[in-house]
């Protein structure tokens, strides 16, 4: 059971983290389903090989931003960051008291109708735009609303910078390099948690090595492969089929 555990939280992280579906909406529902608890230590380990995807899939991107650190790219990305941290630092207990499942199946349609908006909207809208100050500062906010279980990241900020008309290929690579920073800083929060907890090294891993090692390295694979198709579905605006399945979420949800 520890390993079909891992091997789920391992899917749905590597997955649900890329595509517009929202991974922590998805978390929450299988922890009230089939009462799958997320531990601090699992957290992490899903946090590190979602990052790793990213890392791996823009390699070249990300040492340019090394090489480069005061580029207008990583300006745009520090900007964006910051404006996210400001939407969590203002309503952290409203944040955190979401992950109660309460507010679920609406982000959930919220995340829909975003979605089905930006599809047939950006048929009408003339791309090409770079990312700028402004439209920096409202994929950040965005980014920080959707801490909201249900409210997905990726598809937020993707959709956020495609209203904003900036050009495809651009909007889905800032989603995902300014994700880098709020993966690191969540685990991070994780680590110092477990440091600061009382409760045992035994409490802290649940899990055998063997089934987090699993989990992991399930996350990382499925992520590579969700970063990259995601990317070729925003060139090809095919989003829709994501609203549909949210709805059916949400309304499972509802019931369930």
């Amino acid at each position: 059971m520890d390993y079909l555990i891992a091997l789920i939280l391992g899917l749905v992280q590597g997955a649900m983290e890329f595509l517009p579906v929202s991974s922590s909406g998805h978390i929450v529902l299988l922890s009230r389903w089939f009462n799958i608890s997320e531990t601090l230590t699992l957290s992490i380990i899903l946090h590190v090989a979602t990052l790793l995807s990213v890392l791996v899939v823009f390699r070249r991107q990300i040492w340019e931003l090394i090489k480069h650190p005061f580029s207008k790219q990583s300006l745009h990305i520090i900007v964006a960051c910051l404006s996210t941290c400001v939407v969590a630092i203002i309503f952290k207990k409203f944040l955190e008291d979401s992950f109660g499942g309460t507010l679920l199946p609406y982000c959930f349609l919220i995340t829909a109708i975003l979605l089905l908006v930006t599809q047939f909207v950006s048929k009408k809208i003339k791309f090409g735009k770079p990312i700028n100050f402004k439209s920096s500062v409202l994929v950040g906010l965005i980014q920080g609303v959707a801490i909201l279980p249900g409210i997905s990241r990726s598809g937020s900020t993707i959709c956020g910078a495609l209203l904003a008309k900036t050009d495809r290929e651009e909007a889905a690579d800032f989603s995902f390099l300014i994700s880098l920073p709020i993966i690191v800083g969540s685990a991070i929060l994780d680590i110092i948690k477990i440091a600061t907890s009382n409760n045992s090294l035994t409490h802290a891993l649940p899990l055998p090595v063997g089934a987090l090692i699993l989990s992991f390295v399930v996350s990382f694979i499925v992520g590579v492969i969700c970063v990259k198709l995601m990317r070729k579905l925003t060139q090809k605006n095919i989003l829709w089929p994501f609203s549909i399945y949210l709805v059916v979420l949400a309304i499972l949800a509802f019931i369930f």
